[in-house]
């Protein structure tokens, strides 16, 4: 699989539905910033779907799918019945 570039967004940026950038990733990318600036700590439960859902107002489905992508790329953990974590950060366990 092609390695994908990731854009630089603001942490608080709104979903561009006109924009190049499919949804889903423009999500992703939001997300991942959102990390980096500590919204969320490594090892603690990020919001829900359904919070990121009313929040952006995106469908479950695109959701679920950026979830995907940071869960595919290590940034984030899914445990079924208990949400979406952040991951520890490499060479950071006690």
């Amino acid at each position: 699989m092609p390695s994908v570039d990731h854009m630089e967004i603001s942490p608080d940026a709104e979903i561009d539905h006109e924009g190049p950038v499919t949804p889903y990733r423009q999500l992703a990318e939001i997300l991942r910033a959102r990390i980096a600036r500590g919204d969320w700590a490594p090892g603690r439960r990020m919001a829900s779907e359904n919070d990121l859902v009313q929040q952006y107002g995106l469908a479950r489905t695109t959701v679920r799918r950026a979830i995907a992508v940071l869960a595919e790329e290590g940034v984030v953990t899914v445990v079924p019945q208990r949400g979406t974590f952040v991951a520890e950060p490499e060479g950071e366990s006690e």
